[in-house]
């Protein structure tokens, strides 16, 4: 009998935070820490694992998945690209096939995605808006811990503030640290109605972050604003990134087409899965641009983000979400038996295991299971 995909289970688990994690783009500090589980199984007992978004809609479209060959990664990749536009963001059901598939064909996914490496080296990604000190003291920790790059995020109460937190953090990392800053004006919030900044007011922040030698500024614009982001790129030699957002295929393919980023960052647990990433990656490198997604989920789409990489692009760095306390990898990668890590040199090893190569806590996702996918 031929393997077919048997079933699809989706399971949604809340982590309390003491303390609360203030999310430098949620003005919301954040009590819980949601996960949705994402489960394949095919019908000689395998199961490929994914996580992402609330998977909310999928149940009126299971029909299409059950009884197909779990190994037809494209198919099921057009049929969750159509249903992104039907339903919602389903793309760890995609991450989960490519689990599933790897365990089927014994391979790891990063060689399935092309194979180019088995290993990515990541930049520090803080979360918290923190005092002068505060940001000192972990960018001096970050670097103590390996990491060859950092990333600092901007909407404290004023732009003199934000530069002022940028300073310290050049301070204390010294010069043979690369820095990114993270404007965040790509999305909001739901509730925050606040405008994003016009391509004048943008450029007017990049003069000033210049000094400090960042390698790339990213979201300083709507991530609908092609006409800015072009105009923007013609004013600056600092890398202009984004698309962490951007839901489509056809969305990126027009930001290439203006020529509006250096830098692209899609997550594929939100947009495109494991086979649409692998796919746009292969499109962005060859108009000589960089694909490095943006990745602050759990360790489940960590991995799925490594694993694209590390097979399809040829990625400096990789985000990596690190800010302890509030913000650990233990924190984040709750679900699994074993947090997600870098070496001393800030190098993620991938190894030679089938699929993602991660394992389901089991226990504490009986512990943590809930109805919904909250923050709070």
């Amino acid at each position: 009998m031929t393997n077919r995909i048997a079933r699809i289970t989706v399971s949604q688990h809340r982590l309390p935070l003491d303390p609360p994690f203030p999310a430098s783009w949620d003005s919301r500090p954040r009590r819980a820490f949601p996960a949705t589980i994402v489960r394949v199984e095919d019908t000689e007992g395998r199961v490929g694992i994914g996580s992402g978004d609330a998977m909310y809609g999928f149940d009126d479209y299971r029909d299409l998945f059950i009884g197909a060959d779990p190994l037809d990664l494209a198919r099921h990749s057009a049929v969750l690209d159509n249903l992104s536009f039907h339903a919602g963001r389903l793309w760890p059901l995609d991450v989960a096939l490519w689990d599933l598939a790897g365990k089927i064909l014994g391979q790891p996914c990063w060689q399935m995605a092309g194979g180019r490496s088995n290993r990515v080296r990541a930049y520090a990604s803080s979360g918290v808006h923190r005092t002068l000190d505060g940001m000192a003291h972990w960018a001096e920790h970050a670097v103590a811990r390996g990491f060859p790059a950092l990333k600092v995020r901007f909407g404290r109460a004023s732009l003199a503030d934000d530069l002022a937190a940028l300073a310290a953090v050049r301070e204390a990392a010294g010069e043979n640290i690369e820095l990114m800053v993270d404007c965040n004006q790509g999305w909001r919030m739901p509730w925050d109605i606040q405008a994003p900044w016009r391509a004048e007011q943008a450029l007017a922040v990049i003069r000033e972050i210049e000094r400090h030698r960042v390698y790339w500024v990213e979201e300083p614009l709507h991530r609908g604003d092609y006409e800015g982001h072009a105009w923007l790129r013609k004013q600056t030699d600092v890398r202009i990134a984004g698309g962490e957002m951007t839901r489509d295929a056809h969305e990126f393919a027009a930001l290439l087409a203006h020529e509006c980023l250096d830098v692209y960052q899609p997550d594929v647990v939100c947009t495109l899965g494991m086979e649409g990433a692998r796919r746009l990656a292969a499109q962005i490198e060859a108009h000589g641009k960089v694909f490095t997604p943006h990745t602050w989920g759990n360790g489940i789409g960590l991995a799925a983000n490594l694993h694209v990489v590390a097979g399809a692009a040829h990625a400096p760095f990789v985000e990596f979400p690190y800010d302890p306390p509030e913000w650990t990898p233990a924190r984040r990668d709750f679900p699994l038996t074993q947090a997600i890590e870098p070496d001393a040199q800030g190098w993620m090893e991938l190894g030679k295991a089938p699929g993602l190569g991660i394992e389901l806590d089991e226990a504490v996702l009986v512990a943590t299971r809930a109805t919904d996918s909250r923050y709070d």
